[in-house]
């Protein structure tokens, strides 16, 4: 019961936290992706006003569409959402930082949002976290029972249901080694672990799990220093 308190006063907490910086936003009315954004493997594009997320059939990997900031430690994303068609498999929201070498690609957190569900990650400490990575890449994976006891700890899932065609909001908070997921202003709920609270997050990217996700009025907000 004490620690179901603590997770919910956690929650309280992270929603009270303030915002105010706008460190980077775009609405995408503009012709194209704007000069601040880069990419991987990525065929998205900008058009009537959104982002078309797409990842191109032959791709290993999918498409990733990136904004890089100052370090920060406690951010606020938030993105507009459609999954156009039951095509749509759903994206990860992806908070990272490149100049960290303790996990591959310098990945910290991940949520993850689906029709079904959004799964946060705790990217650094656990499924990305170096070791870890390595022994699930070997042929065949060599994951102890520890490490497959541990991803429970690195992962949640939280149900959910998220219309197809409509347009939805998703809004992601840390605080500390909280992260807080919202759809529609609704809280999903609160996550937390070890390696949210890396305090040198340099990159915000979103990641289109194949086709027909669209996305709109995309920003990225600090809290104030």
């Amino acid at each position: 019961m004490k620690s179901l308190l603590c997770l919910a006063l956690l929650s309280t907490t992270a929603l009270a936290l303030d915002y105010p910086r706008v460190i980077f936003s775009d609405d995408f009315s503009a012709d194209g992706f704007g000069k601040a954004w880069s990419h991987y493997k990525s065929s998205s594009v900008v058009k009537d006003g959104v982002l078309v997320g797409i990842t191109a059939p032959e791709s290993d990997h999918a498409a990733v569409d990136v904004i890089k900031i100052a370090p920060e430690t406690d951010l606020e994303v938030s993105v507009k959402f459609q999954f156009v068609s039951d095509q749509a498999k759903g994206f990860n929201i992806w908070l990272d930082d490149k100049d960290y070498k303790g996990s591959h690609a310098g990945h910290i957190c991940s949520i993850s949002v689906n029709p079904k569900a959004v799964v946060v990650a705790d990217a650094k400490a656990g499924t990305f976290n170096n070791d870890i990575y390595a022994r699930k890449k070997t042929v065949p994976p060599t994951l102890t029972a520890e490490d497959k006891t541990n991803m429970l700890k690195w992962t949640k899932s939280m149900p959910t249901t998220v219309s197809l065609k409509e347009w939805h909001t998703l809004t992601v908070r840390t605080q500390g080694d909280v992260v807080e997921t919202s759809i529609d202003g609704k809280v999903i709920g609160s996550f937390q672990s070890a390696g949210v609270a890396h305090d040198h997050k340099t990159v915000v990217s979103i990641t289109t799990n194949r086709i027909d996700v669209n996305y709109d009025d995309f920003s990225i907000k600090g809290v104030a220093k």
